[in-house]
């Protein structure tokens, strides 16, 4: 069945959370009439899988779920359609805290351990608040955060930014995080897991999924030192001039868990990375992986002639997670020992 248009309030795929819970998060699948019940209706596919249908309702198909009981109808008051980067940084600084956001306020280091941030609230609100621009690290994890809000409302507010977590918001289009990175010229670690990010990239149709990091995001985070991409749907890194990330001269860890990365070759495309200390790769569906040899960078680079025949693969490399994988074979494991700085191996 078509849906219907007749609602201005959202739009297909659009990422939203219940009114009540910014942690329940979903996406719009269908708008309009739902048969025997009156009124405009939202068919949403909810994240964590828990709702009552596939999308089927009466014996009448009205969208596709991701599982049996993932999908569900909803009115559009019960529905949020998210807020601005800068209103969700008033919520989370400038509203009396509860101990829950008290134990939310971190990033993630590089031994992907949580750091406290630093927190406004309490008797300081006031003070702090008139002195955002010192801000330097900011957990805006499960805000409903849509939006990246005026040109140039992030660069005049925080300024000095270095560290952001965007975890599971609402943020789907690269462009809205290009613009908040646009903004952010000290930024060094940026957490954007559970945003199921967009497929395309409006703007630049040839960039896909994580092509957006070598094209983009390098441009956008000259000094970036960690990148976490957890639980955004990730399948392959494609690249448009060369078949390996470049940049990134400063990107020391990597965060690509719970993804749906299957091939190795894939992986392959980031051992040019002079500077990349920590690769995690739990929960993907990878089941052989191997070092690669000097005939094996040579044919993924092809004739271009700005790659460094004198890098070597994951020089840096010390840490590497890989469980959750389907990775059995002995010669997997045996390829451990060929990385050159390989200590963690999890």
């Amino acid at each position: 069945m078509q849906s219907s248009s007749d609602s201005n309030t959202f739009k297909l795929d659009q990422r939203i959370h219940s009114s009540i819970d910014p942690r329940r998060v979903s996406t719009v699948k269908y708008i309009g009439p739902v048969e025997g019940h009156p009124g405009t209706w939202v068919g949403v596919d909810w994240d964590n899988g828990e709702a009552k249908h596939d999308g089927s309702l009466n014996g009448i198909r009205y969208f596709e779920a991701r599982s049996q009981l993932s999908g569900s109808f909803v009115r559009t008051q019960n529905l949020t359609a998210g807020i601005s980067f800068i209103e969700s940084l008033y919520i989370r600084y400038r509203d009396q805290p509860t101990q829950e956001d008290e134990d939310e306020m971190y990033v993630l280091s590089a031994s992907n351990r949580r750091v406290s941030v630093q927190f406004v609230g309490k008797e300081k609100i006031q003070d702090k608040l008139s002195r955002l621009e010192e801000l330097t690290g900011a957990s805006l994890s499960y805000l409903g955060v849509s939006n990246p809000g005026s040109p140039n409302e992030i660069s005049n507010i925080v300024p000095n930014l270095k560290e952001l977590d965007l975890t599971g918001n609402l943020l789907s289009e690269w462009k809205d995080v290009g613009t908040i990175c646009e903004q952010l010229p000290s930024l060094v670690a940026l957490n954007l897991s559970n945003n199921s990010m967009s497929h395309e990239i409006v703007g630049l149709p040839q960039l896909k999924r994580i092509h957006i990091l070598n094209e983009v995001l390098k441009d956008l985070l000259p000094v970036i030192e960690e990148l976490h991409l957890m639980g955004n749907g990730i399948n392959a890194i494609q690249t448009a001039s060369s078949s390996i990330v470049q940049g990134f001269d400063s990107l020391r860890l990597l965060n690509l868990e719970e993804n749906c990365i299957a091939e190795w070759n894939e992986i392959l495309k980031f051992s040019q990375l002079r500077s990349l200390e920590e690769l995690h790769l739990n929960k993907n569906n990878l089941n052989h992986i191997f070092y690669p040899d000097h005939d094996t960078i040579n044919k993924m680079v092809g004739g271009d002639e700005s790659h460094d025949q004198s890098c070597i693969p994951f020089q840096n490399l010390r840490c590497l997670r890989l469980g959750g994988n389907d990775i059995e074979d002995l010669a997997s494991v045996d390829s451990l020992n060929s990385f050159p700085k390989l200590i963690v191996r999890l």
